[in-house]
């Protein structure tokens, strides 16, 4: 999708999400799946930036660039077994000596073969000109100076010729494939040092409150900070870069902090915990209001994490993005899944994740308006609904394979329902 097409879809989506009133609360709130599409476009629509990188440094990150082959792969015609080459019908006189390794001659081609004459190669190694077949150690006999044959031999079995894998110029791997530790070792193969990719979107984020305690045990309406542990490596997980994790208060001074952490951040989204509902300390809207932000989702129909927000300062191609995130653990949760992970895959060129369906075990009670959100275990046949899955718990989500999404009223046992993997479940940052 070009830039100007991902405009004007964004421009398209929040014309959409332009906000369902619910009956409950009168509220105004984007539906769930909208949010997402929204959070993905808003991500779609940032200037890419790229930069160019040592392989080691390059795993989980995105290629801006196509992998084509620099040379021929292999580069000369190998052996894929260890055992003996040979020349023509046998049997075969044994060429005296050592044999043939790999990497053994210095790079020199070792002396051609003679017709009738075999002599011993290790896996790798180059073959001798005028070879005809490679014959598996297991698959062949000395007797008397003489080379035996088990079984047949046919012509140009166990040597990959030169070229088999890719011709120079043949493209590997296109632009936006993930760097995995697979995709590393193609581009060692291929004679790649260095890869240009797409650089993770740096993240910043904003832990708010006075009621938080960073060690010891809960006391006198204190309670501990779950979500500064839980944020930052989750964030990672997600193939995105944390420059820094703060906390700030709920008085004036903090409000005051925030607006200039969001304004003056260099972090590509600052993402904020709390404040993003309407008490008397909730100062994320009036922060971003403030700054001019433009408010892309402010509320979702989901829950728990129905006050989360999206919202965006500067223009399209270079703003910054700010992710609103409720401060209730499991609400922030489906924040995260719901805004923060589609648009750190979108702004990271990341494709996003394979939506799939698994059918719940018993049935699950939903919200009469809004989405739910319900921790899961995955077994081979279901969606198994955990417990303690209120706004404010953790407990259920830490046992979790993922979050099922459960439509309004709920659904019946069997009904298939979509899930959303958890990133420590669906192959870490390699997805």
């Amino acid at each position: 999708m070009t830039r100007t097409d991902a405009d004007g879809a964004l421009d398209e989506a929040l014309a959409l999400v332009n906000r369902t009133t619910t009956p409950e609360e009168g509220h105004r709130a984007s539906p769930w799946q909208r949010a997402r599409e929204t959070a993905a476009l808003a991500g779609t629509t940032v200037r890419a930036r790229t930069h160019r990188v040592a392989l080691a440094d390059a795993l989980g990150e995105v290629l801006a660039t196509s992998l084509d082959a620099l040379g021929d792969l292999p580069s000369f015609d190998t052996s894929a077994m260890d055992g003996w080459a040979v020349a023509g019908p046998g049997p075969w006189a044994v060429r005296p000596g050592d044999g043939i390794l790999a990497g053994g001659t210095g790079g020199a081609s070792p002396a051609p073969l003679a017709d009738g004459e075999a002599v011993r190669i290790a896996t790798g190694a180059r073959i001798p000109a005028d070879a005809t077949a490679v014959i598996r150690s297991e698959h062949a006999r000395e007797s008397g100076g003489q080379l035996y044959a088990t079984r047949p031999v046919g012509t140009g079995q166990d040597i990959r010729p030169r070229g088999q894998e890719c011709r120079s110029g043949d493209p590997l791997l296109p632009a936006g494939s993930l760097v995995t530790p697979a995709v590393l070792g193609l581009a060692a193969a291929a004679g790649y040092d260095e890869l240009v990719t797409r650089p993770r979107p740096r993240v910043e984020i904003l832990v708010l409150g006075d009621e938080l305690l960073t060690e010891g045990l809960p006391h006198d309406g204190l309670i501990r900070d779950a979500l500064s542990p839980m944020l930052g490596p989750w964030i990672t997980r997600v193939g995105s870069e944390v420059v820094s994790t703060r906390r700030l208060g709920d008085d004036p001074a903090g409000a005051e902090a925030l607006f200039q952490a969001v304004t003056g951040s260099t972090a590509d989204v600052v993402v904020t915990t709390g404040g993003t509902a309407s008490g008397p300390v909730d100062h994320v809207h009036p922060v971003l209001e403030r700054a001019g932000a433009e408010l892309l989702v402010d509320g979702v129909a989901v829950r728990p994490g129905h006050p989360m927000l999206l919202a965006r300062l500067g223009d399209r191609a270079d703003g910054r993005l700010v992710v609103g995130l409720p401060g209730n653990p499991l609400a922030a949760v489906s924040g995260l899944l719901t805004l923060a992970e589609p648009l750190l895959r979108a702004l990271a060129g990341r494709r996003q994740r394979p939506r799939y369906a698994v059918p719940v075990q018993g049935d699950v009670p939903g919200h009469p308006y809004d989405t739910r959100l319900v921790p899961v275990l995955l077994t081979d046949e279901h969606a198994v609904p955990l417990r303690y899955n209120g706004p404010a718990m953790l407990r259920g989500v830490a046992a979790a394979d993922a979050l099922a999404v459960v439509p309004p009223h709920g659904a019946r046992s069997g009904q298939e329902l979509e899930v959303l993997d958890l990133p420590w479940a669906a192959g870490g940052c390699f997805t």
